[in-house]
């Protein structure tokens, strides 16, 4: 089984994935960290390479091709990233949606928890986070039309389109595993 995983930053993306590779036993791959990592290499946060990105595909050309070989060589993982429901057809795929504002919510406490091993932009207001994130959403768009001609919130492009705003992690995984014992996957 192949499950990939795209969504809205702050909308619970790795903690689903994480919980559904420990329940399948499933290997799980975060294409997120790659472009964190890149990022943090060139001293910059994850915002600012998406901008950069819109300019110079490289930051998203490393994450894809690591998408297309892992559907081609591997089988039984989850893959969470944007373009990974692209590049992965073949895969049970999954879109976690979020009220933006609770999505803002989510990643600010997370960063201040975790003391910002996201790389992310941060605002303590909860207006100027939500708007730092329609920004990347922004960002995320423009890349993914220009280089593939996809828009990854297309909710046609999934399987199953799920939004955390007001669900537990465990209520979104229950729901997710209904949908795949109703489908057979």
């Amino acid at each position: 089984m192949i499950i990939t995983i795209s969504g809205m930053p702050g909308s619970g993306k790795t903690t689903i994935a994480n919980m559904l590779a420990e329940r399948f036993k499933l290997k799980h791959y975060y294409m997120g960290a790659i472009r964190r990592k890149i990022a943090e290499e060139r001293g910059i946060t994850l915002n600012e390479l998406n901008r950069l990105a819109e300019k110079d595909p490289h930051s998203d050309k490393v994450v894809d091709d690591k998408l297309k070989e892992l559907g081609k060589t591997e089988d039984n993982f989850i893959a969470e990233g944007r373009t990974a429901a692209h590049f992965i057809p073949h895969s049970i795929k999954l879109f976690i949606a979020v009220d933006i504002r609770e999505g803002a919510r989510r990643i600010r406490d997370d960063v201040k928890l975790k003391h910002n091993k996201r790389n992310e932009e941060i605002r303590d207001n909860i207006n100027e986070m939500a708007a730092l994130l329609d920004r990347r959403i922004e960002s995320d768009k423009v890349r993914y039309k220009k280089y593939y001609n996809i828009d990854i919130f297309d909710p046609n492009l999934y399987d199953l389109w799920i939004d955390t705003t007001d669900m537990t992690p465990e209520q979104v995984i229950s729901q997710i595993i209904s949908f795949i014992d109703k489908n057979k996957c």
